[in-house]
């Protein structure tokens, strides 16, 4: 069962939507590619279904009212409120959900996916990261 969120209804459909489009890429592909590879069909995979996809996209870091850094990139960012950390690694290290809390508290969204691509069965490399 789900834990309850507490989340928009419009951000679980477009929730539902990218879980979709990351069962399709790796139907469609499998395990073994490189990370970049995944980004560009799971991009083009949710651009198909109509919603807006942006890669590699900056997230500045403020700190005090200063901006003192650009050098963070979200692998995609799906409607400007889901972000999707694509990772293609035999072993998941627990620095890659670091990784994505710190995009989500700084870009003050809710919600994110951390997918591992280099599984078997895609069910087992989807991580779902709510604040």
């Amino acid at each position: 069962m789900r834990k309850q969120t507490n989340l928009d209804p419009d951000l679980e459909r477009i929730a539902k939507i990218v879980v979709d489009c990351i069962f399709a890429v790796h139907s469609e592909t499998g395990p073994g590619l490189l990370e970049s590879i995944y980004g560009k069909c799971l991009a083009w995979e949710i651009n198909s279904r109509g919603l807006k996809v942006q890669r590699q996209v900056v997230l500045p870091i403020h700190y005090r009212g200063q901006r003192i850094d650009d050098g963070l990139r979200i692998d995609l960012l799906v409607e400007d409120q889901i972000i999707i950390e694509v990772k293609a690694v035999h072993e998941m290290s627990p620095i890659f959900k670091t990784q994505i809390i710190t995009y989500l508290k700084l870009s003050r969204l809710r919600l994110g996916f951390l997918v591992n691509f280099n599984q078997a069965l895609i069910r087992d490399g989807i991580e779902r990261i709510v604040l």
